[in-house]
């Protein structure tokens, strides 16, 4: 949008989990190239997720969640936060940023309580369909909202009305698989399968049984990748090989871009991060939202794959080996529909959405 901002700082909150820290990442990278200075705020969880993250300094500041329900946990998590919060009022001061953007999560409170308390500019960014609690909170009092999902939910009405959609910033290896084409299965079908931070067990061991069930004529043609459980990685082998499926299993995978590039159909859970780049990388998907996920924001996010037509959605509580079976077999025995999937999904991707948000950031800062 500007020719950059040579000098100006941004502090960018964000921790907890990778579905807020990536986001932040993509944002920190483009404002990199516009010539911002970035400082990451964040607590002391995400030291391992955050190796790669493009910023100067990080400032690690104390902060805790809670459980529902919690009175005790509440009122330590609140201690936590004011600890953080005045941490983060000396570090603030000390750098003067133009603007303060958060991420979500409890680890993104004390930073941005800390600078709407200095009356610094401030943005949060939602990265699911349902707005968080840490981000209800602030939302009122936040100069900008930025948000991923068109349906933003669980806002005060004022919210939501001012909440401008800029979608989920990806990684740069997943915005550059946007647009590389489609091509169903003829012979050989590529399934990649992630179980996910939350939640990994029963797609770890649901989605083996359920390629077992398959007929062996397709058993035979599939080339499965799957995320799994370490604890479940031999017996997810064991199955495999005894139904004649060559498949790899691990319980992570390096290159996750061009696998999902290279895939055929995803099956996997429902975050954010893994919903919006499926629609950058216009892939089909069957999404198992996570039952016990606050809120339901996995199944909220599902809706945007599944209204568009780009993904079939299975809740926990239907989801048997032979379900999951029988869908399989509709969608491989079906490539036409599975390329109508792939464009929908394609359809509804932003692979802009780092640079919108950047843009928010200049436009605020201004």
């Amino acid at each position: 949008m500007t020719d950059g901002a040579p000098g100006k700082l941004a502090v960018v909150a964000a921790g907890g989990t990778g579905g807020h820290l990536f986001p932040a990442q993509a944002l920190a990278q483009a404002l990199a190239a516009r010539g911002w200075r970035v400082v990451l705020a964040t607590d002391e969880r995400v030291q391992t997720l955050s190796a790669g993250f493009p910023a100067e300094r990080r400032i690690p500041l104390s902060a805790a969640t809670f459980k529902p329900g919690d009175p005790l946990g509440a009122v330590k998590a609140g201690l936590a936060i004011l600890k953080g919060v005045a941490q983060a009022r000396r570090e603030l001061a000390a750098l003067k940023p133009a603007v303060v953007i958060g991420f979500g999560g409890y680890p993104s409170l004390p930073a941005l309580i800390a600078a709407i308390s200095q009356g610094r500019r401030t943005i949060i960014h939602e990265q699911n369909a349902v707005m968080g609690r840490a981000n209800r909170l602030l939302a009122s009092f936040v100069t900008e909202i930025a948000c991923a999902f068109p349906t933003l939910q669980k806002a005060p009405a004022k919210v939501a009305a001012r909440a401008v959609v800029v979608g989920n910033p990806v990684r740069p290896e997943i915005q550059a698989i946007y647009g590389r084409p489609y091509d169903p299965p003829a012979g050989e079908v590529r399934l990649l399968i992630t179980g996910g931070s939350q939640g990994a067990r029963l797609l770890s061991e649901m989605t083996p049984r359920a390629i077992a069930a398959l007929p062996d004529a397709i058993r035979r043609r599939l080339k499965v990748q799957q995320q799994t459980r370490p604890e479940a990685v031999e017996r997810a082998k064991q199955t495999y090989a005894a139904s004649n499926v060559e498949a790899e299993i691990a319980p992570f995978f390096e290159q996750m871009a061009e696998r999902l590039a290279a895939c055929h159909l995803m099956i996997g859970r429902a975050g954010a991060s893994t919903v919006c780049e499926i629609a950058v990388a216009g892939r089909p998907s069957i999404l198992v939202p996570l039952k016990i996920a606050l809120d339901d924001d996995q199944g909220q996010n599902a809706r945007l794959l599944a209204e568009a037509g780009g993904a079939v959605v299975i809740r926990e509580d239907a989801l048997t080996p032979e379900f999951l079976a029988a869908t399989l077999q509709g969608l491989i025995d079906d490539p036409a529909r599975l390329g109508a999937m792939a464009a929908a999904a394609h359809a509804v991707g932003r692979p802009d959405a780092a640079e919108k948000l950047a843009d928010l950031v200049e436009q605020t800062a201004a």
